[in-house]
Formats: C-alpha cells, sequence, structure tokens
C-alpha cells in the first residue's frame, strides 16, 4: 500500500465520520473539518489494529455471525472520540453503537462511489 492509498483511505473515513455526525439522533458530534481529520486517523489507526484481532479471531467472529465485528467496531468508535479532542459521543455507548453502525454503512456508500470515480480503495 503506498502513501496515495493511506491518503484516499483517511479521506475516506473522514468523509465518512463526518456524514455520521450530521445525523442528528445518533448523538455524533465533532468540532470541524480539523477535528474530523484527525479524528479519521485516529480511526483508521485504531481500526487498524482491530482489523488484525478480528482477522485472528475470525472464528469467534463467524460464531457470533458477525457481531463480534460490531462489537469490536463500537468499541474503535468509543476509542476515537476518548482519545481526539473535539469528537464526542452524546449518549455514550449508544451513540458508540449506532455510530459504528451508521459509519460501517456510511463507509460502504462511499466506497462504491469512490469506486464508481475509479479509486482503488
Amino acid at each position: 500500500m503506498d502513501i496515495t492509498q493511506l491518503i484516499i483511505i483517511w479521506l475516506f473515513i473522514t468523509i465518512s465520520l463526518i456524514i455520521v455526525s450530521k445525523i442528528p439522533l445518533l448523538g455524533v458530534e465533532i468540532d470541524g473539518f480539523g477535528k474530523a481529520l484527525v479524528s479519521g486517523a485516529v480511526f483508521g489507526l485504531l481500526n487498524a489494529i482491530g482489523q488484525w484481532l478480528l482477522s485472528a479471531t475470525a472464528l469467534l467472529n463467524w460464531v457470533s455471525l458477525g457481531l463480534y465485528g460490531l462489537i469490536l467496531n463500537t468499541i474503535v468508535f468509543g476509542l476515537a472520540a476518548k482519545l481526539v479532542v473535539g469528537f464526542r459521543l452524546r449518549h455514550g455507548i449508544w451513540s458508540a453503537i449506532l455510530g459504528a453502525f451508521f459509519m460501517a454503512i456510511v463507509m460502504s456508500i462511499v466506497g462504491w462511489v469512490f469506486r464508481s470515480l475509479g479509486a482503488s480503495v
């Protein structure tokens, strides 16, 4: 993976976080584009570690019918909110769960748009 792909993925995560923060009922708040960029970087790093953990425990994810992945993404979402000043979860764990769920949906849509435009994500 080269630096261009890393930057595209970082922007991909940042755009997804901004979209999720605009859904009012979720309680995900980001103070601005700069905080979204930092949050995207932290989220990406934590997600990379989480994906490694998820692949190491693939059997557990298979047995739980994918719920383990949602739990892991909820933890990543909550940790990112704790680590980045200006990224808040207004409703605590519920915002983390709903944010992780909607983040997966938004990232799928944004990824589809990126791929349809010819970018490799």
